[in-house]
């Protein structure tokens, strides 16, 4: 029987995406098949090519690439469908994935049950046997206030497996987020945030203090500090990395150097993730092969961590 380790030493792509995989770290608005876009809508939408150098740079090529297209909610939800689509050719088994607070009044006509069922018939009609764990996301900039408004829609409903804090980190402290995160202890649900990609590896500490937080999205930086990083193994905080964009979003020089393998090296629970797919080009199978091509990680280490990341709850 083949293994996923020879699929990665062949370097043979549709091989590794016939693995079973996660996908913790998928951001759905730029997360879709290519091609069932270009299917139903005839945009051609190619990722960047050289690396950005800040977020703002990111913004600018999604308002050049996407912009107001799909700013409706049948549009909105042809993204969604886009998502289960591209996991699906990539062999994702485990999709954590959801919509932003501000989008249920935006898209979903401040319906609750219109907003899950959107994800879950998508789901159930796409990728039946796929497991989807349904995430509410905040933007770090949005005044707590508006966020605590918006979020009322969603306290006490049970289809919610995460919450998820991303956007610019320096936008405002993270200790501004504390009752929120409270509350969504309360009700069960996972705690994450965005934070060790820009910021420091104190931040990441701070962070994860402050807020209680089960995982990390991003959190590289934390191999700056010996200190963070044997905090994050101590207290068994998963790091949720997605290596093309931090590359192109110029926070790592290369993949070859990339802090994944001495994060996971250290003992720091790691997966291996897509981010943004329409942007950076960044399917799961893709990091996993690149990971491996330039050496940052072992056939082996990448087919432990490809199996503790399906594990992960």
């Amino acid at each position: 029987m083949e293994r996923f380790t020879d699929a990665l030493k062949q370097r043979n792509l549709e091989k590794i995406r016939a693995f079973p995989k996660s996908d913790l770290h998928n951001h759905f608005v730029l997360g879709g098949s290519r091609q069932y876009l270009y299917k139903k809508t005839g945009l051609r939408i190619e990722p960047v090519k050289s690396t950005l150098s800040s977020m703002d740079e990111m913004h600018a090529w999604n308002r050049e690439n996407l912009g107001e297209k799909f700013e409706t909610s049948e549009m909105r939800k042809l993204l969604i469908r886009a998502a289960f689509h591209q996991a699906r050719e990539d062999g994702v088994t485990v999709l954590e994935i959801g919509e932003d607070v501000w989008g249920l009044s935006e898209y979903f006509h401040n319906d609750i049950d219109e907003l899950i069922e959107t994800f879950t018939t998508a789901q159930r009609e796409i990728a039946p046997d796929m497991e989807l764990r349904l995430q509410i996301g905040l933007s770090r900039h949005c005044p707590v206030g508006y966020l605590e408004d918006c979020l009322s829609h969603f306290w006490g409903n049970k289809a919610f497996y995460s919450i998820d804090l991303y956007g610019d980190e320096l936008a405002q402290p993270i200790e501004n987020f504390k009752s929120i995160y409270r509350r969504a202890k309360k009700e069960g649900l996972r705690l994450k945030a965005h934070v060790g990609e820009w910021g420091a590896a104190e931040d990441v500490r701070r962070a994860v203090e402050e807020l209680e937080l089960h995982e990390v999205q991003h959190g590289i930086s934390a191999i700056y500090d010996e200190s963070v990083t044997r905090f994050l193994v101590d207290y068994h905080i998963r790091l949720n990395i997605t290596p093309s964009s931090n590359i192109l979003l110029g926070r790592v020089h290369g993949m070859s150097v990339h802090p994944i393998g001495q994060l996971y090296r250290s003992g720091v629970d790691v997966t291996i993730n897509s981010d943004d797919i329409l942007i950076f080009d960044s399917d799961v199978s893709k990091e996993y092969l690149r990971l491996y091509e330039s050496g940052c990680l072992s056939a082996e280490e990448l087919d432990c961590i490809r199996q503790n990341g399906l594990a992960a709850r």
